[in-house]
């Protein structure tokens, strides 16, 4: 099946498997590495991409889904402005050590202060559920993100 959308601006067209995952269209047939596989089940986060502005498991989400849709995935969002700004703040408050859950963990972030939807730690931390990370132990995660979401 034919499949049209546009992926960090640019657009793209591909034949595809109905069964295929954006996941994989993305990783092997793009080239773009930043989301991960991880969990293939919808828990983890690392594999997070956004279609249309919206986080959602590029590991369990059709590539099919994405006729013609916008996805961006960590690499376009690296060329964005507000991209400088939030790596600053991630670094400054050391909410990144191995970098395997942080693309997903960026564009999440990067959504939900698109959409104005975080406030206090409390509603942070129900936010970003759904992106795991083994290293951080969350603090400077939080951190980082109430300093983006108060400026």
């Amino acid at each position: 099946m034919d499949v049209a959308f546009s992926v960090n601006g640019r657009d793209v067209v591909r034949d595809l498997a109905p069964q295929e995952l954006l996941l994989d269209l993305l990783r092997d047939s793009l080239g773009l590495t930043g989301a991960k596989r991880s969990c293939d089940v919808q828990v983890c986060g690392a594999c997070t991409v956004l279609v249309d502005g919206l986080p959602v498991s590029s590991c369990c989400y059709l590539a099919a889904d994405a006729h013609g849709k916008n996805v961006t995935t960590i690499e376009g969002l690296a060329e964005q402005p507000e991209f400088a700004r939030m790596e600053d703040v991630f670094t400054r408050h050391a909410a990144l050590q191995c970098g395997f859950c942080t693309p997903g963990m960026l564009l999440t972030v990067h959504a939900l202060l698109e959409h104005g939807e975080l406030g206090g730690e409390e509603e942070i931390k129900h936010a970003l559920a759904g992106n795991l990370c083994r290293c951080t132990g969350y603090r400077g995660i939080l951190e980082a993100v109430a300093e983006l979401a108060a400026a």
